[in-house]
């Protein structure tokens, strides 16, 4: 798991990478996750445990920093187009290659949640779960808690 040291961190804090950290090794087809805030700042990352198979493609190069990179700039850009369109708030992007798929999902205070997938996942399957931990990290993610996932991030780099 590439995610914050849990010494010295709350029970929420523990509690949402335990969340991250299931949703990685029990949805099948999910490579990675990471969890973004409203302002682009990784606060967590996760990795599967088990081996990525050798012809499988491995995470976005640079894993935990490129997949912020990539939820924030698909968060942005798909709350861009809403909003240009007037379509209002952006609930999931989705975006479907050849090899691989990435999700990204908006929790209650802006921040984001993204999935980096196989080509060959059930999309349904990855969006529920996602719509799962989102349901339970929304309350947890408070402003404090934010804090600290930054900071323990800051001091893992």
């Amino acid at each position: 798991m590439t995610a914050p040291s849990t010494y010295g961190l709350s029970t929420q804090a523990r509690n949402l990478q335990w969340l991250l950290t299931d949703l990685v090794e029990e949805v099948p087809g999910v490579n990675s996750v990471a969890v973004v805030s409203s302002d682009g700042l990784l606060l967590l990352s996760s990795q599967p445990t088990a081996p990525v198979e050798a012809d499988r493609p491995k995470g976005p190069r640079g894993a935990s920093a490129d997949l912020a990179t990539i939820v924030s700039g698909l968060g942005s850009l798909t709350s861009g187009a809403a909003d240009l369109m007037e379509l209002g708030s952006v609930k999931q992007t989705m975006v479907a290659m050849e090899h691989g798929s990435v999700f990204v999902m908006v929790i209650s205070d802006g921040s984001l949640l993204g999935v980096h997938a196989t080509p060959d996942c059930d999309m349904s399957v990855v969006a529920y779960h996602m719509a799962l931990f989102v349901g339970r990290a929304g309350h947890v993610l408070t402003p404090e808690v934010r804090s600290e996932l930054r900071q323990s991030m800051e001091n893992t780099s």
